[in-house]
């Protein structure tokens, strides 16, 4: 039943993604968005990971997703407007986008491969606070303070641009 359920919402994810990516109208992709993260969080659930499922909830699908529809909404962007024929030839970037998905297809099959004939580790603490805790701050301690260095200079940054000159 926990196979069933995961494919389920796979499936789902997926037919989200595209809903996100095919839909021209800004507000209805972040709301596709917001619907595939919360199979994300499903997924999660299922795989008993529950610290990085409500993680998934409260960040992505509540307060990331806020932010974006704020975001677009303030812009007002208008939905585009269809245009003529789908591949045209001064679009260079299609066959980059391309050989791109290629790619990352081609390192999925690899990164299936190897995890099919490499035994499994023991999954079972892998979404726990604890070891979430554990790895953050002593095997990934440096690259924790400078994505919080980052933060903190973003943050000063766009206070010191928002601060009206006197």
């Amino acid at each position: 039943m926990t196979a069933v359920l995961f494919y389920l919402f796979a499936t789902l994810l997926l037919g989200a993604a595209l809903f996100v990516v095919l839909n021209r109208n800004p507000i209805y992709s972040v709301v596709g968005l917001v619907f595939a993260f919360m199979n994300l969080a499903a997924m999660y659930f299922l795989l008993e990971a529950y610290f990085i499922g409500v993680l998934q909830v409260l960040v992505y699908a509540g307060a990331i997703m806020v932010l974006f529809l704020f975001v677009v909404m303030l812009l007002n962007v208008q939905p585009d407007r269809p245009r003529p024929g789908l591949i045209h030839p001064d679009r260079w970037w299609f066959g980059l986008g391309a050989l791109i998905f290629v790619g990352l297809f081609l390192l999925l099959i690899g990164g299936v491969r190897a995890l099919l004939t490499s035994p499994a580790e023991d999954a079972a603490g892998m979404g726990s606070v604890a070891n979430v805790g554990e790895v953050l701050f002593t095997r990934f301690l440096l690259p924790f303070e400078i994505a919080s260095l980052l933060l903190t200079v973003a943050l000063v940054g766009t206070v010191f641009l928002a601060k009206k000159k006197v």
